[in-house]
């Protein structure tokens, strides 16, 4: 059986998911004990970046059952994010059946209830056909390999510090609504910053006037107001969390939460009572400080380390995950 992971990593595992684009199709695919992937030097997703990735998590319930947590919405963003990208689509019933192949194979590594954490999913396609013009590959690999995991933020609950970053994220009517692996580069150089100031996190705000709440370099951003509705930053280059439509879903159906999904203005965050980062990484993980160049936004953190109402939130999504609270339908898929 896996041990502990306290922390988020990758650690080797027995098999992966390896299927190959050619002539129009995908073949078949197959499990493969090889973690290596061998690619021409030109191939397009090391000269123009034609890469692309999901991220999900299976768990382990009470009674020893592998499930997996929402994957047909990991399909659907990955088909979105291969049409802006020019890449080919994996199919939702491919995609789901190779998520289970690959999960079944390495099931003995998904940690215990008992231990808690998860094991980290990890689909991902690129670019392997050479280019030198700058045009789509003809040639693609999608591959998914896991990892069992722990805590994003360190090793265990830690409420985070966020900087107000002078960079921005997305360009407008860019890629930051799609979740293809250039957005992640650019942010690099600022994470190591915010990290060499003592801080957690970058916030991103919208990159045409930078007066919007965006979110972070790996998550949404999610408020409580003072008077306790739930409120969601929205915008076109905000990359469409599951984890943050699963806890719009729960705050609204489990505990009768107002819910407001708008424009959120970076002066608002004096407003707020709780602010958290959520993502299928970060979970829901609590935040207590914004600076804003100096000036400090501060949110309520209870003895358990979260605030009142996104630490119930939480609770009950990650219960939902486990099997511990029923789920709305089709959102926990076993694994057979």
């Amino acid at each position: 059986m896996a041990e502990k992971k306290k922390g988020f990593g990758y650690t080797k595992l027995p098999y992966r998911y390896v299927t190959l684009y050619k002539d129009g199709a995908w073949d078949n695919g197959v499990l493969s004990e090889d973690e290596n992937v061998v690619i021409n030097e030109s191939a397009s997703v090391l000269q123009y970046a034609q890469t692309c990735f999901e991220g999900m998590k299976a768990y382990k319930t009470k009674e020893g059952k592998a499930v997996c947590f929402r994957p047909d919405l990991n399909a659907k963003r990955m088909e979105e994010t291969c049409i802006r990208l020019k890449m080919p689509v994996i199919p939702e019933d491919k995609f789901i059946d190779a998520v289970k192949q690959v999960v079944k194979a390495n099931i003995d590594y998904i940690p215990s209830y008992e231990e808690g954490g998860s094991l980290y999913i990890r689909p991902f396609m690129i670019g392997t056909s050479p280019v030198i013009p700058i045009l789509p590959a003809t040639e693609y690999q999608f591959r998914i390999y896991c990892s069992p995991v722990g805590y994003y933020f360190g090793g265990g609950v830690n409420a985070l510090k966020l900087q107000v970053s002078d960079y921005d994220r997305a360009a407008p009517h860019g890629t930051g609504n799609i979740k293809a692996g250039l957005n992640y580069a650019m942010s690099l150089y600022v994470t190591m910053q915010a990290h060499e100031n003592g801080f957690d996190e970058n916030v991103y705000l919208d990159p045409a006037t930078r007066t919007f709440i965006e979110e972070t370099g790996g998550a949404n951003l999610i408020f409580v107001s003072k008077d306790g509705k739930l409120i969601v930053p929205k915008s076109d280059s905000i990359l469409p969390s599951i984890t943050r439509r699963s806890l719009v879903a729960i705050a609204k159906d489990y505990f009768g939460i107002e819910v407001e999904e708008r424009q959120v203005r970076l002066e608002e965050l004096a407003d707020f009572a709780e602010c958290g980062m959520c993502g299928t990484a970060a979970v829901l993980s609590p935040v207590k400080m914004i600076s804003d160049h100096g000036k400090e936004y501060n949110f309520t953190i209870e003895e358990d380390g979260y605030g009142k109402i996104l630490g119930q939130l939480r609770k009950t999504l990650t219960g939902i995950q486990v099997g511990d609270i029923e789920a709305p339908k089709g959102w926990v898929v076993d694994i057979d």
